[in-house]
């Protein structure tokens, strides 16, 4: 019997028992404001991703050898996640913002032998790889953009020369569940990303957890975060594909129309990360709010502060979830713990508070968490070619989370921020949750991001609050009168040091606000920053 934690193998299981089932909608809005999709079965993803491996066998890709993918949501994305499995080489999702040095060191770090990348990415990934002799090939996917190829690269190829090539059935190549099935790579908020060895136990293990967090037979999840993150591509299409939904995914988020999607497709869930939820709450209330067909909101860090009121504006429950793409679960379902916590972890998990020197920290005391195995083999983490910080992060089987939190006395787990970014005022922690809700109530406000930088009045430890907002009219502006709401509503110690004025809040592709680059803007920007103590 074949080994279904091996992700080919679970397709092909499934095509044989469901060929024709539409498993995944692929949503694109158009220009216009319309919705247009494309369906993929089971049977069409194991027949281009046939067609993916017969491509990589071409390009003699071995087994092990790696490649990049860059682009959006696109189906094509998941036919080289098939053909990848078939094929048994190793791929490698990269965010299609991704650009200069960035890409060039991700592309040559995971050893990637060639790229399959959307139209819009082939200008960056082209450049990226005028220095990367070893990229051998080059596959570019069409997104209805008029882009010609450069007739004089002889490694670039179109994807339709392999979706429409003649179907070959050929037995898959990975021999072991245990064999790594693609390397994902951290944010790198702090420095170069690292990238993940990640076997297809681990996209199993994840992909098992759909009963866990609620999902039963009859929802129809959505996701418009980014395959190549862990969230939408391992909870939301892992657990899809598992458990036989028809899962639908949008080409990229859109705070605006998620709504609109979720009625059109009849989707009764979806996912949403902590930066996400404060910007669709700061989107304008709607009489429409409470009418959708979604039943509950998996939700990795949505804020105590907005948490009752976020469900009972938009009519849904909130299962809050907490994890990381190196591993450490805890669950918090609908009604189950107090509002703002992350849960507990699953039995298969022990988690704990620890301070600096490991000990276990008492109830209400603040520490990073903590992560080891209930029992059988211990946890482990592997970054590609980089020992050091592997050994650092799981040590005696002991995985660091790098997250600081707490615990109540009935044992239920609270995050309060990342290791190193807490924010201190006069000796007292700030909820920047807190501070994001009263300026996303604002109706002038489209989007916030509440972040610290180190106090530039040189106190130790100290730190001025930054609201970065985006006006919903950048002209008609007045950042007077947003001070003078927050000053009704909040305490001295939490009112904002200073008001940033940007466009767009810089985000990974998990749609986490990036507070180095939105420093660096306000040490540049001085004509777009608000000192609201002048």
């Amino acid at each position: 019997m074949k080994d279904l934690r091996i992700f080919s193998n679970l397709i092909e299981d499934k095509k044989n028992a469901s060929p024709n089932l539409d498993v995944l909608t692929f949503v694109n809005l158009l220009p216009c404001g319309d919705l247009e999709h494309e369906i993929r079965t089971y049977r069409n993803l194991w027949d281009q991703g046939q067609r993916v491996f017969s491509a990589l066998k071409n390009e003699d890709m071995a087994p092990g050898e790696s490649f990049g993918i860059v682009m959006q949501n696109h189906p094509e994305f998941v036919d080289c996640m098939v053909g990848s499995s078939l094929a048994a080489t190793v791929f490698v999702p990269i965010d299609p913002r991704t650009n200069g040095e960035r890409l060039e060191y991700m592309l040559s770090w995971a050893d990637c032998k060639g790229v399959v990348c959307a139209d819009y990415c082939l200008h960056n990934v082209l450049a990226a790889c005028k220095s990367l002799p070893q990229i051998r090939w080059i596959w570019v996917v069409s997104s209805g953009e008029l882009v010609k190829l450069p007739i004089n690269d002889l490694r670039l190829k179109r994807w339709s020369d392999i979706s429409l090539a003649s179907l070959t059935e050929n037995q898959g190549r990975v021999r072991s569940a245990d064999e790594t099935m693609q390397m994902l790579y951290t944010s790198g908020t702090t420095g170069d990303p690292k990238a993940i060895r990640a076997p297809y136990t681990r996209y199993d293990t994840v992909s098992s957890i759909g009963p866990m967090i609620g999902l039963t037979e009859h929802d129809r999840p959505y996701t418009g975060l980014s395959l190549t993150h862990a969230n939408a591509q391992l909870i939301s299409l892992g657990n899809i594909l598992k458990m036989g939904l028809r899962g639908v995914i949008s080409r990229k988020f859109t705070k605006s129309r998620l709504w609109d999607i979720c009625r059109a497709y009849d989707c009764t869930t979806f996912n949403l990360l902590g930066g996400m939820t404060t910007a669709i709450y700061s989107e304008a209330v709607r009489a429409s709010d409470r009418n959708n067909p979604v039943r509950f909101i998996l939700s990795a860090g949505m804020p105590a502060a907005i948490w009752s009121d976020f469900s009972k504006r938009f009519n849904v429950e909130l299962f809050e979830f907490y994890g990381a793409a190196e591993g450490g679960m805890m669950f918090n379902p609908p009604g189950a713990g107090p509002v703002g916590s992350i849960g507990k972890p699953p039995e298969s998990l022990i988690a704990r508070i620890v301070n600096e020197e490991g000990a276990a920290c008492p109830p209400g005391q603040r520490g990073e968490i903590v992560f080891e195995a209930a029992a059988g083999p211990k946890l482990a983490v592997e970054y590609y070619k980089n020992p050091e910080s592997s050994n650092k992060k799981t040590r005696n089987g002991v995985l660091y989370m790098g997250d600081i939190g707490h615990q109540d006395e009935d044992g239920w787990f609270y995050f309060d921020s990342r290791k190193g970014d807490e924010v201190r005022r006069n000796g007292e922690f700030v909820d920047i949750a807190k501070i994001e809700k009263i300026i996303a109530e604002f109706d002038d406000i489209e989007d916030v991001f509440v972040y610290g930088i180190p106090s530039l009045n040189g106190a130790p430890g100290e730190k001025d609050i930054i609201a970065a907002v985006v006006p919903v009219e950048a002209k008609l502006f007045d950042p007077d009168v947003l001070v003078n709401h927050c000053r009704d509503a909040l305490g001295r110690n939490d009112l904002p040091s200073y008001i940033q004025v940007m466009a767009e809040i810089p985000k990974t592709a998990s749609e986490k606000p990036q507070s180095r680059f939105c420093y660096e803007l306000f040490m540049e920007q001085k004509n777009h920053i608000y000192d609201v103590a002048s």
